[in-house]
């Protein structure tokens, strides 16, 4: 039986089997709290997405086909979330991430990476290296860590969030591992830390990845002081940098010649992790300022990237790479996060219109999602679909 298929009719909510201590806002009780009881429609729209994607699920590898390093770690935090949000679903995702835990370092794919203009980044795999390309020293490569400090942000969150739903400590020491790697990148020339560790560029997402992970482990590790430091120091540093420009956008990067705001693209996932990441801030240090910016960058970023119909979109729509496709859904989700704690009409508004839209018009005859959440459903791999599942979780979660 499909891990999913037994639970296409529960519509309860479980709660966690166990407490933290946490100040003002806890996150971790709150994203395990929807609104209850679940909407019918989207608690079936998520659970058939995600029955769906686990096909492309190799056991004996630990990842998901057809899809990059990073992206896998995104698809573990789906999985976490919706358990989250369904906690019947706990019992079935464990498995997945047990072996995942176990199996995906060993198969960890030889890969290079590029900062581009019109996709932000772009990962190669091997052996499907373009020309001029070389991949990255092997021994830059351990477990999860590997030559880009952002993909090492990515599995810290996943894993964060898996120990958030299971309270297995293994997934924490592994997020502990990948932040103390992290740290090996600061400073870059520009402050912050660099986005790989041949420091060729100082973008956003690492600096975003950074910072929330530190803010995570201030919420939950023992050590709190210490992440605290980290997370307050990131954030002074990223305030000033000017990364978010005067719209509360946050543009793609710093230009290493000036050190200045690159004036890249307004991607998606930029405006998501920080959005997630003030958050687990105000957690750690009780300043609201962290909420008042968050939801400043919320309303921009619906603004920015929304089509006439409220439909986001990236720019590079409908040929994205490898990489972009997966954005969307990263700041669905911390929308997401947002709306739990701080219900806004727009912002749940938001959610149920894109998650509408992708299963009326973004859905093939595959039942695969594809790139462009208006449709038609066209270039569905597993990044484009593990994303706009992302929405369906979101609105299975507020709406």
């Amino acid at each position: 039986m499909n891990i999913f298929h037994a639970f296409s009719i529960i519509l309860c909510v479980c709660s966690l089997g166990h407490s933290i201590p946490l100040q003002k806002l806890d996150i971790v009780q709150t994203l395990s709290k929807s609104k209850s009881p679940i909407t019918p429609q989207y608690l079936r729209y998520a659970t058939s997405a995600l029955s769906q994607l686990q096909k492309s699920y190799n056991k004996t590898s630990g990842l998901w086909e057809g899809t990059g390093w990073w992206n896998n770690a995104n698809i573990i935090t789906l999985l976490a979330d919706y358990s989250l949000v369904n906690g019947q679903a706990r019992s079935s995702t464990t498995p997945t991430f047990q072996n995942t835990l176990v199996n995906a370092p060993q198969n960890q794919p030889q890969m290079v990476k590029i900062v581009s203009p019109l996709t932000s980044t772009n990962s190669f795999l091997y052996p499907d290296i373009p020309g001029g390309l070389t991949l990255p020293d092997p021994r830059l490569s351990n477990g999860f860590e590997d030559a880009y400090y952002d993909d090492e942000g990515w599995w810290a969150l996943a894993w964060l969030k898996v120990y958030d739903t299971t309270g297995d400590i293994r997934y924490m020491n592994q997020a502990i591992g990948l932040f103390d790697d992290m740290t090996k990148g600061y400073p870059a020339k520009c402050g912050g830390i660099w986005w790989d560790k041949n420091q060729t560029a100082n973008n956003a997402i690492a600096n975003e990845l950074f910072l929330t992970v530190a803010a995570q482990l201030a919420n939950r590790a023992i050590n709190r002081n210490y992440y605290l430091q980290w997370a307050l120091t990131q954030w002074k540093w990223f305030e000033g940098s000017g990364l978010i420009n005067s719209q509360y956008n946050i543009n793609d990067g710093i230009d290493l010649g000036t050190c200045q705001n690159n004036n890249g693209y307004v991607w998606s996932h930029n405006q998501g992790v920080i959005i997630g990441g003030l958050m687990e801030l105000y957690q750690a240090n009780a300043n609201y300022t962290y909420i008042t910016i968050a939801q400043k960058i919320a309303s921009a970023a619906i603004t920015e990237l929304s089509d006439s119909k409220g439909i986001i979109h990236e720019k590079c729509e409908p040929n994205c790479g490898s990489d972009a496709p997966q954005f969307k859904g990263v700041l669905m989700r911390n929308l997401q996060y947002l709306q739990q704690a701080y219900p806004e009409d727009s912002v749940k508004d938001f959610i149920a219109n894109n998650a509408n839209s992708i299963w009326s018009k973004d859905r093939a005859p595959s039942q695969m999602l594809g790139e462009v959440w208006s449709g038609p459903p066209g270039g569905a791999t597993p990044a484009t679909h593990s994303a706009a599942t992302d929405a369906l979780v979101a609105a299975m979660a507020v709406v």
